[in-house]
């Protein structure tokens, strides 16, 4: 392994500080669940119930993970008349996570030669 250029280190570690909030949304077991029954329900999203049949959790468990997810900006909810649909949003948070990607992969190609 090259020696490591502080700068190109800590502009690695400014990229995932950026991202912390977004990875730390996702990074738990039961969000991830819900992230991904988002995925599959589309733009149009899914009602809470419909939520938790697929995690197998209680409404108000998954109510406080969406709500979790909403605060980091990983989801939004749509009001449809008396319904709530919930469905993934990262438009915000793909720059930050290419920009990361991208430091990454020089730090990876830099010093493991790979």
């Amino acid at each position: 392994m090259a020696n490591i250029n502080p700068n190109e280190y800590r502009d690695l570690l400014r990229h995932f500080e950026e991202c912390r909030p977004f990875f730390q949304a996702i990074g738990n077991e039961t969000r991830a669940a819900i992230v991904m029954d988002l995925i599959m329900a589309g733009e149009e999203g899914h009602r809470v119930g419909v939520i938790c049949d697929a995690v197998h959790l209680s409404r108000p468990a998954v109510s406080h993970q969406l709500k979790i997810l909403k605060e980091a900006g990983v989801v939004q909810m749509r009001e449809e008349g008396t319904k709530n649909y919930y469905y993934l949003c990262i438009g915000d948070h793909i720059p930050k996570l290419r920009a990361a990607s991208e430091a990454l992969d020089l730090f990876v190609k830099t010093y493991y030669n790979m």
